[in-house]
C-alpha cells in the first residue's frame, strides 16, 4: 500500500519507485526533531512508536549528505539525519484549499532558536570530519582493504559485524515463516483503504522483533527508506533460495556418506499455478535406518525427453548426487503422466543399469497398473474415485448419510455393511481391491449423492448440493459402470501378487516366483478376450439395469456411428476393442517392465533375510543372483565362503532364537559387521522403492509433503518454504547461509538502488 509523506504541502507518496520514503525513528530525542521541523501541530502529541509505525517523510526533505546510496540493495539515512527542507508558504496562495497537515506557526524567537541550533550541530560535526580524514591519510593501507597482510584474514569492521547481524536475523524469519507455513504475503492491497500502512507477513515479522529490542535490525530499519528498497522481494527469493539449498545439502550430505539411494517422486503438483515433481530419496543411514526424505520440488516439463534432461542434471548437477550409486527408481504419478515418466525412468537406464525401475511401496500395485493404462476412459474414472471419496470425506455429516445409506441396503448382511462402512472412513480408493470395493459400494454412492442432491429439507448447502449432482452424473454414466466392472476384473488377476509384494518380507521374495503364472493367466485372457470380455460385459450391463442406468455409446462415437450407414459397431464389441483389448495388454506389458530380470533378482536376494534363510534348503542361488551387486560388496571374493556361513548361522540356530523377519532387523542385528557382504547387500536391498519402511518414524518426508499440500492454498505454495517447511527437524547453519548471501550477492557491481526496477534485474 502507498505510504504519504506527511510533510506540509507534499503530495507524493510511495508509489514513486524513484523516490525513497525514511520511517519517523524511535529514538525520542530526533524523532523530536523531526516533528519540530515538519511544524505539524497534530503530530505534537503523538508517540515515537506512534509515529515510527504510521508515518513516513520522502528523501526530498533531506540535505544530500544526509542519504547514503552506497549498498546495492538499501538506500539508508546517516544517523544524525534531520529533515530540514521543507515548503511551508505554498499553500498560502490558495486559502481556500482544505490542508489535512496543519502547519504550525512559528513566533521570530522560536525561528531564530531553529536556525542558531543547526548552525551549531553544523559546527560540531566538522572536527570529526577532519578526524576520520586524517587518520585515512596516515593510514593509506586500511583503506585500501590491508594487502599488506598476505592474505591472512582481515578482522570484520564494525558495520560488517552489523551487517551479518542483520542478515542473520533476516535470516532466522525467513526460516521460522518457512517451518510454521507462513506464506510472505500479508492482506490484499485492493482491500485496504488507501493511505493505511498494512505490511506483509515478514515485515510484521520484523516490526515485531524491533519491537522485542533486537538493536541491530532497529538501526537498519529506522534508517532504511521504506517503499523501495528494505529486503526486496528479489532479497527475500535469493535468501530463500539459500535456505533451500543449505537445508537439502544437510540431507543430502548423509545421502553422499552412505553411498547407495533409490530416487522415488509423487505425484504431480501445483505451486502458485505451475506444476512439479516432488522428489524423495532413499537411503540408509549410518544407525542403519531405511529413510526416506524429500529433497525438493523439480519442474514438470510437457515434453518426455526435455523432462528426462532436466531430471537427470537437477539431481547431479544442482544437488551433487552421484548417479553411479542410485540403485533403485520409482514415479508415483496419476494418469496421463506415467507415459512420460517411463521415458525418464528409461533414459536414467540407459545411463546406469543398476538403478531398477521399480514399483514403489507406498502405491498399491492395481491402482499403479491402472493409472498407468492410456486409456482416457480410465483416466476419468480414476478422477472421478478420487473425487468422490473426498466428497465424502468433508465433513462427518456426509460419511454419517452414507453409513445410514449402506445400513439400509445391506440390512440382511450386517458384517458385509458393516465392513464397508469401515472402508468408507478410510482413503479407500489406494487399496489393493479398490474396484472391487467400489462395484460394491456403488448403489449406496448413486442412492447418498441423488439424496443429498435432491434433499427437500435444505440440510445441505447449494455447494455440496451441487457437488453431488455432478458427481451422481459422473458415476451413473455406463462408460464409468463398464470401466470399473472391466478394471475389477483384469486386475483380479494381480491382486493377492500385488499384496504379497506390500506384505512382510517373505511374502515379497515367494511374490517374485509367482509372476510367472500371473502373466501366463493374463496372457490366456488375452488369448481368449472374446469369451472373457462377454462376461465383463454382462456384469456391467446387469449393474446399470440395477441402477436403472441406459445402456449406450459415448455421445461422440453415437454421431460417428449415425453419419457412417455401413457402421455395425455394437457397445459389446466397442468396449472391447478401446477398453478390455488395451487395457490387458498395456498390464501385461507394464508387468514385465516393472519387474525386469534384474528386479526380479534383486528381489530374489531376500533370501538372505534369515526368517527367508529359514524356510529354505541350502542352495547357492543367493550368490548367483548376487553377481548383480557384485561391485557394490566390500569383499566379493570371499562372498561365497561368506554367504555359506551366514546359512549356517540361521539353520542350526536355538530352538529359543526367533529369526529377524525384515531387512531393518537384520541390519540391527550385534554381529552384522562380521558378514561385510552380506551387510552391503541388504543395504542395497533397503533401499529398492519396492520395499516398505518398517520403521514409520523415517518415512516422514512423504507424510509431511501431503500434508504440507493439504494445508496450503495452492498460490501460496512455494518450493522454497515447502523444503523448510517438510524438513522442519533439520539443523541449519545460519552462518553458513550469511557468508553464502554475501559471497554470492553484496559483490555484484554497483549500481543506482533508489530503482526498484534496477533491483530487480540484480
Amino acid at each position: 500500500m502507498p505510504n504519504f509523506c506527511a510533510a506540509p504541502n507534499c503530495t507524493r507518496k510511495s508509489t514513486q519507485w524513484d523516490l525513497a520514503f525514511f520511517r519517523f525513528p524511535r529514538d525520542p530525542a530526533r524523532c523530536q526533531k523531526w516533528v519540530e521541523n515538519c511544524r505539524r501541530a497534530d503530530l505534537e502529541d503523538k508517540t515515537p512508536d506512534q509515529l515510527n509505525k504510521h508515518y513516513r517523510l520522502c528523501a526530498k526533505h533531506f540535505e544530500t549528505s544526509m542519504i547514503c546510496r552506497t549498498s546495492p540493495y538499501r538506500t539508508v539515512l546517516r544517523d544524525n539525519a534531520i529533515p530540514t527542507i521543507f515548503d511551508l508558504t505554498s499553500h498560502l496562495n490558495n486559502p481556500h484549499s482544505r490542508h489535512r497537515k496543519r502547519i504550525k506557526e512559528l513566533s521570530e524567537d522560536e525561528i531564530r532558536t531553529l536556525k542558531q541550533k543547526k548552525i551549531d550541530e553544523t559546527s560540531e560535526q566538522e572536527p570529526k570530519h577532519k578526524e576520520i580524514n586524517n587518520s585515512n591519510a596516515q593510514n593509506p593501507s586500511a583503506e585500501e582493504g590491508g594487502e599488506e597482510q598476505d592474505g591472512d584474514i582481515l578482522p570484520l569492521t564494525l558495520e560488517e559485524k552489523e551487517n551479518k547481524e542483520y542478515l542473520k536475523s533476516l535470516f532466522e524469519i525467513l526460516i521460522l515463516m518457512g517451518k510454521q507455513n507462513i506464506p510472505l504475503d500479508g492482506h490484499e492491497a485492493d482491500e485496504i483503504p488507501e493511505g493505511l500502512f498494512t505490511p506483509d507477513n515478514f515485515q510484521a515479522l520484523l516490526e515485531c522483533r524491533i519491537n522485542s529490542g533486537e538493536e541491530v535490525l532497529r538501526k537498519r530499519f529506522e534508517t532504511t527508506a521504506v517503499n523501495t528498497l528494505f529486503c526486496s522481494k528479489t532479497q527475500q527469493k535469493q535468501m530463500l533460495e539459500i535456505c533451500e539449498s543449505c537445508i537439502r545439502e544437510e540431507t543430502l550430505r548423509e545421502v553422499r556418506d552412505s553411498h547407495f539411494f533409490s530416487i522415488v517422486t509423487d505425484d504431480v503438483v501445483d505451486i502458485a499455478g505451475e506444476e512439479h515433481l516432488p522428489v524423495l530419496v532413499r537411503f540408509v543411514d549410518e544407525a542403519h535406518n531405511l529413510r526416506e526424505e524429500f529433497v525438493g520440488f523439480l519442474p514438470y516439463e510437457a515434453d518426455a525427453e526435455i523432462l528426462a534432461v532436466k531430471f537427470h542434471t537437477t539431481i547431479t548437477e544442482k544437488w551433487g548426487l552421484n548417479m553411479e550409486y542410485c540403485r533403485g527408481q520409482a514415479y508415483i504419478v496419476s494418469s496421463g503422466f506415467s507415459s512420460k515418466m517411463k521415458v525418464v525412468a528409461s533414459r536414467l537406464l540407459e545411463k546406469y543399469p543398476q538403478a531398477i525401475y521399480t514399483l514403489c511401496s507406498s502405491c498399491a500395485l492395481n491402482m499403479w497398473l491402472a493409472k498407468s493404462v492410456p486409456v482416457i476412459g480410465v483416466s476419468v474414472v480414476l478422477g472421478t474415485i478420487e473425487e468422490v471419496c473426498s466428497f465424502f470425506h468433508r465433513s462427518p455429516q456426509l460419511l454419517l448419510e452414507l453409513d445410514n445409506v449402506i445400513s439400509v441396503l445391506f440390512q440382511n448382511n450386517d458384517e458385509r455393511g458393516k465392513e464397508l462402512k469401515e472402508i468408507c472412513h478410510s482413503q479407500w480408493t489406494g487399496r489393493h481391491d479398490a474396484f472391487e470395493i467400489l462395484v460394491d459400494l456403488l448403489q449406496a454412492l448413486v442412492l447418498c449423492l441423488d439424496g443429498i442432491n435432491s434433499d427437500t429439507n435444505v440440510r445441505w448447502n447449494n455447494c455440496i448440493a451441487g457437488r453431488a449432482f455432478v458427481l451422481c452424473s459422473a458415476v451413473t454414466d455406463f462408460d464409468f459402470i463398464v470401466t470399473i466392472v472391466v478394471l475389477k476384473n483384469v486386475l483380479s488377476f494381480t491382486r493377492a501378487f500385488g499384496k504379497n509384494l506390500q506384505g512382510q518380507t517373505s511374502d515379497v521374495f515367494f511374490a517374485a516366483s509367482s509372476l510367472t503364472a500371473v502373466l501366463h493367466s493374463l496372457n490366456e485372457v488375452m488369448e481368449n478376450i472374446e469369451v472373457y470380455h462377454e462376461f465383463w460385459f454382462e456384469e456391467a450391463t446387469n449393474l446399470a439395469a440395477k441402477l436403472d442406468i441406459q445402456m449406450k455409446l459415448p455421445g461422440k462415437f453415437r454421431r460417428a456411428q449415425h453419419s457412417n450407414l455401413e457402421s455395425q459397431l455394437t457397445s459389446e464389441s466397442y468396449y472391447k476393442e478401446t477398453l478390455s483389448v488395451p487395457t490387458v495388454e498395456h498390464i501385461i506389458q507394464e508387468l514385465k517392465d516393472i519387474f525386469s530380470e534384474q528386479h526380479l533378482k534383486a528381489l530374489k536376494c531376500l533370501s538372505l533375510v534369515p526368517s527367508v534363510t529359514g524356510q529354505l534348503k541350502f542352495n547357492t542361488s543367493e550368490e548367483h543372483h548376487a553377481d548383480m551387486y557384485r561391485s557394490d560388496l566390500p569383499n566379493p571374493d570371499t562372498l561365497s565362503a561368506e554367504l555359506h556361513c551366514w546359512r549356517i548361522k540361521w539353520k542350526h540356530r536355538g530352538k529359543d532364537i526367533e529369526l529377524p523377519s525384515t531387512i531393518y532387523e537384520a541390519l540391527h542385528l550385534p554381529d552384522i559387521k562380521f558378514f561385510p557382504n552380506v551387510y552391503a547387500l541388504l543395504k542395497v536391498l533397503c533401499i529398492l522403492p519396492v520395499m516398505k519402511v518398517e520403521n514409520e518414524r523415517y518415512e516422514n518426508g512423504r507424510k509431511r509433503l501431503k500434508a504440507y499440500l493439504r494445508n496450503t492454498l495452492t498460490d501460496q505454495r512455494s518450493s522454497n518454504l515447502a523444503l523448510l517447511n517438510i524438513n522442519f527437524d533439520i539443523k541449519h547453519d545460519l552462518d553458513l547461509m550469511v557468508d553464502t548471501y554475501i559471497k554470492l550477492y553484496t559483490s555484484k557491481s554497483e549500481l543506482p538502488t533508489d530503482n526498484s526496477e534496477t533491483i530487480e534485474n540484480t
